[in-house]
Formats: structure tokens, C-alpha cells, sequence
């Protein structure tokens, strides 16, 4: 496999060292946490630039018109909380206060998608991709690793404009390189192949690249292609792909119903219209158990993915 690993870290600390590296490189950049410090690891921030961190409490509505507050004064401000709590609890605000106007904020969700783990249904946010890519203007990213959590989090202040940035609780693989820039509506292309379009997002990069070394050893070729961006989405890169290919899987930690593989579907069926199938959660809720076991049950792990492109090839 080209893209190995050497240690697991969860993406809330990639985000955690982002959000204190822009403490040093941007006086603008504020933080705001609704009473979940530790597990949005927002300490380094607040112990380098103190003055500029705001503790609201469990609030989560009130955190966000903050937010599009000091965005009028010129501050850019990332907010903090599970990802179910800065999305579910405060659409409104987020559509009157922030979307609407363009204000420039960054909503930073932790704990997203089923990984989440023990804490359960209540907890684990399966829509809120599709809820936040419906807003115009609203940029949506979800980021695989590590690295590309934290080159994420230090892109977004630097962009004019509301964005949801989404990342989870578990350890998982860290690959993509250290350095490499973050480009927001950019695909990186990890893998090439011949026989089937494997296009993935947050922890469904790794179990994809798992499922495209397995297949190779069966004699299929799989193009594997990370969309950290699934609003604006890269077109360009999906359709040149499937141009070689013909067939498409999407993988995502999200329901099926308004995530990345319908963001797919529906701009590949205007431009080029290709055979889909789609790795993600079949309209349901989660439940508690661990990561691992959630998406064994769940079907959104290597084994789904490898399941999903012999369908594909077999029709």
C-alpha cells in the first residue's frame, strides 16, 4: 500500500493543534466552547491567547449568535461542541444569524458520525452534512487524519465565509503527509486504478485504501480519490475519474440520504452520468457499542467498501 501508518490519533486533536497554531499565527482568530474544552482539546488555545477564548457554557444557541457577533467586529471566531450540538440544536441560529449573512464563522463538530462509540443514538449525528451543505454559501468539510484535521483547521481562517468543519472522537490512522497544503474544494487523488472510482470522506479514507489494497491482491484495480470537501464539491476530479472507470462507490460515516454519495450522484447525473453504489448508513439511527463493532454492523467499514465495488463490478 503506498499510504501506511505508524501511530493513530483521534482528529479532534489535529483539530485541537490547528485551532493553537492559529493562536500564534492569526490576532483575529477567537474561540468559543459550550462547556466541552477537554474533549474539543481547545487547552492550548486557551493557554496561549486566554483573552481571546470565550467559555459560554451549555448554550449552545446563545454560543452561535456570539459568534456572528464578533464576526461583525472583524474576529473570526470557531465555535466548539459535539457535532449533534452545533447542528441539530442551533439550525436556526445558524441559518438566520450566520448563513444568511455570510458571516464569517467556522463551526468546529467533534464526536461526529457513528464512531462516536458508546454515548449512542442521541449522540451520534448521521445528518448533519446533508442539514449543513443545504445552506447556501456554507462551506463543508470533513477531514480524514490527523494532519489533514489540523491543515484544515488553519485553511478555514484564512477563508471568507461560514464554514462547517467536521471531525470525530476515535484514534485512527494518521497518512496523508504532515505538510501537504490544505486546499478547500480540492480532491486528492491517493490511489490511481482502472476498474471502479472509489471516492471517500473522513474515516472512510483509511477503511477505503484497506478495501483497494485487498481488492488489488484479487486482481481489481480501484482509483481511490479523498473529497475533505464535500461542499464546494471537486467535479472535476470525480468525473475525469469515472471518465476511466464507469463505475463509482461513495463512502461516508453519515446517512446515505443527503451526505457525500448523493452530493455525487446528483452532479454526476447532470454531467456524466455514471453506475453508483453507496457505503454509508441505511437511514437509521446508531446505537452503543464501539466504534469498531458500529461499523462492522453498520456496513461502513473496509469490508463494506469491498463488498460494494464486487457489486458494482458484477452488474
Amino acid at each position: 500500500m503506498k499510504y501506511t501508518y505508524t501511530e493513530k490519533k483521534d482528529t479532534r486533536s489535529g483539530f485541537g493543534a490547528g485551532l493553537a497554531e492559529l493562536a500564534d499565527k492569526n490576532p483575529n482568530v477567537v474561540a468559543l466552547c459550550a462547556d466541552l474544552i477537554g474533549s474539543l482539546k481547545m487547552e492550548k488555545f486557551i493557554e496561549k491567547a486566554p483573552e481571546r477564548f470565550f467559555q459560554i457554557g451549555i448554550a449552545e444557541a446563545n454560543m452561535m449568535g456570539i459568534a456572528a457577533g464578533l464576526s461583525i467586529t472583524g474576529k473570526i471566531p470557531f465555535t466548539g461542541t459535539f457535532a449533534n450540538f452545533s447542528t441539530s440544536r442551533v439550525y436556526d441560529q445558524i441559518r438566520q444569524s450566520i448563513a444568511y449573512s455570510g458571516k464569517n464563522v467556522k463551526i468546529c463538530a467533534s464526536h461526529a458520525g457513528l464512531t462516536l462509540g458508546e454515548d449512542g443514538a442521541t449522540h451520534q449525528v448521521l445528518e448533519d452534512i446533508g442539514m449543513m451543505k443545504m445552506l447556501p454559501g456554507m462551506t463543508v468539510i470533513n477531514p480524514c487524519d490527523y494532519n489533514q484535521t489540523k491543515a484544515a483547521t488553519i485553511a478555514i481562517a484564512e477563508h471568507e465565509g461560514p464554514v462547517y468543519l467536521r471531525f470525530g472522537r476515535p484514534t485512527v490512522p494518521v497518512f496523508m503527509p504532515e505538510d501537504m497544503p490544505f486546499e478547500i474544494g480540492k480532491g486528492i487523488l491517493l490511489q490511481e486504478g482502472t476498474d471502479v472510482t472509489i471516492v471517500a470522506t473522513g474515516h472512510l479514507v483509511w477503511e477505503s485504501l484497506v478495501a483497494a489494497d485487498e481488492l488489488e491482491k484479487e486482481g481489481i484495480s480501484c482509483e481511490v480519490i479523498n473529497i475533505h470537501t464535500i461542499k464546494p464539491l471537486d467535479d472535476e476530479i470525480i468525473i475525469k475519474s469515472v471518465e476511466k472507470t464507469g463505475k463509482i462507490v461513495t463512502a461516508e460515516e453519515h446517512n446515505y440520504l443527503g451526505g457525500l454519495g448523493e452530493s455525487v450522484a446528483g452532479m454526476l447525473a447532470r454531467k456524466r452520468p455514471t453506475r453508483q453504489e453507496f457505503v454509508a448508513v441505511n437511514d437509521t439511527f446508531g446505537e452503543s457499542a464501539t466504534p469498531a463493532e458500529l461499523m462492522k454492523k453498520y456496513k461502513i467499514d473496509a469490508a463494506a467498501v469491498k463488498e460494494a465495488v464486487k457489486r458494482i463490478l458484477a452488474n
